[in-house]
């Protein structure tokens, strides 16, 4: 017997934010009150407190406006994880999407206000038609009362914003002020360190699998990465893990090859903690055994020019020369293994850098919320800078020795080295905040054998 069809058989399905007065009046009722409180650590609002302050100071009579920021588009309608402005979370520790901060001048400072979209609860037309808002797609929100009282902050809804006719974003100035840690800065540098050092750990522990199951760099990638999301808010920058000939391509984030028995095994990775403060630490190590004859060598030259440009690392030197003595020791080392083909003093001139054919990159840089961190400030602010007392920077020198590089000798091809710590500047010189990862080749391989 045929059943009748039924009245909406062949129409066209309604769209459920517009056509349908059933599903409206059903959504928007029967849902129990959530309390969220925002989620602020109240040593981090303190913290951001004292940055506006700061801030302020370096700006007189200007109106300062940072942005958090959106997330960028991935495809179609899937955006990349958002991931808020470092200068906007340094100024109010809020991590909220399309957030702003506007710093309104008054005699003897400045007066700060929040603006942030409100999140859309139940009877709002957004709390199912936002997947950006809505707490149907997002899940419970704090309120806009609930982030002032954490923040210590007035925050207005986002709709609210006028954009002032002037203003300054106050980039170069807060990238100044964020290169001396604070107190609380620090503890969560030390923090992300220490998740990192575990995470090397924890990758180290991978490899037998990696090569068992022919897993490959990938595995020893996703390990990390998984630990970092676990233990902070993910990895600080793109995880490289280069086995063999990937070790010398200084941003092998591809990791789509094997892990070689015998070969070296370059490792840079760090855990950013969920205030945002990453960490950058790069070692390498010797798979299945022990460093070879040819890469203890270079691991041997690296980890000297490693020891050179961290003992320049005190208040009062010039930001250039760490960078200057691990040049030295690495130019020097080249040469006696007859590979410039000048003199260390023709090599280190302006004019030659022979040596930096095997080192393009720097020697290191400033750490923080950015893994290059203070990247707006001026030259005279940051390499022609003197050091100071609360800064965190990495030192990180490397040899790379391409396998298709016909200028080195057969046995060093294929070769990639670098060592690569997180130092605090000190009142009396630095710390080695990643100093529980041994440096030296007989170490490592004791490490990695673990």
């Amino acid at each position: 017997m045929t059943q009748p069809r039924p009245a909406w058989a062949g129409t066209k399905p309604p769209r459920l934010a517009d056509d349908s007065p059933g599903f409206l009046a059903s959504i928007g009722q029967g849902w129990a009150a959530r309390n969220v409180p925002a989620p602020v650590d109240a040593a981090a609002a303190k913290a951001a407190a004292d940055h506006r302050e700061r801030l302020s100071a370096a700006l007189p009579g200007e109106t300062i406006v940072l942005a958090a920021g959106t997330a960028k588009n991935r495809n179609g309608d899937a955006d990349y994880a958002f991931r808020a402005d470092s200068d906007f979370v340094w100024a109010t520790s809020c991590q909220v999407e399309e957030s702003i901060l506007v710093m309104t001048p008054r005699s003897g400072g400045h007066d700060a206000v929040l603006y942030m979209p409100p999140p859309a609860r139940p009877g709002e037309r957004n709390f199912f038609a936002s997947a950006a808002y809505g707490e149907l797609w997002v899940g419970p929100s704090a309120g806009l009362d609930d982030w002032s009282s954490a923040l210590d902050l007035p925050v207005r809804d986002r709709e609210a914003y006028a954009e002032p006719s002037s203003f300054v974003t106050g980039g170069t100035a807060a990238s100044g002020l964020r290169m001396i840690k604070d107190d609380w800065e620090i503890t969560q540098m030390r923090a992300a360190v220490d998740a990192t050092v575990a995470g090397f750990a924890a990758v180290a522990g991978e490899v037998p699998r990696a090569i068992r199951d022919n897993l490959g760099e990938r595995w020893l990638q996703g390990t990390f990465d998984r630990y970092a999301r676990t233990f902070g808010n993910g990895p600080g920058y793109s995880t490289i893990v280069g086995s063999g000939p990937h070790a010398p391509i200084l941003h092998w984030v591809r990791c789509d090859g094997p892990i070689l028995p015998g070969e070296t095994l370059l490792l840079d990775m760090g855990v950013e903690a969920r205030s945002l403060y990453t960490a950058d630490v790069t070692r390498t190590i010797p798979v299945g055994g022990g460093f070879t004859p040819a890469q203890r060598r270079v691991h041997d030259l690296v980890e000297a020019s490693h020891r050179a440009g961290m003992a320049q690392v005190r208040p009062g030197a010039q930001y250039s020369d760490f960078h200057f003595a691990s040049m030295e020791v690495l130019a020097k080392g080249l040469a006696d293994w007859g590979l410039l083909g000048v003199s260390v003093d023709e090599a280190l001139a302006p004019a030659g850098q022979q040596h930096r054919r095997y080192i393009v990159c720097g020697i290191g840089h400033h750490l923080g919320l950015d893994v290059h961190d203070c990247g707006a400030s001026g030259y005279e602010d940051y390499q022609g800078a003197a050091l100071r007392e609360g800064m965190v920077l990495t030192v990180e020198p490397g040899l790379y020795f391409h396998a298709h590089d016909e200028t080195v000798p057969p046995e060093l091809r294929g070769i990639g080295v670098r060592l690569e710590d997180d130092l605090l500047v000190t009142a009396n010189g630095h710390e080695v905040l990643s100093g529980a990862l041994p440096i030296d080749a007989a170490g490592l391989e004791q490490w990695a054998a673990r």
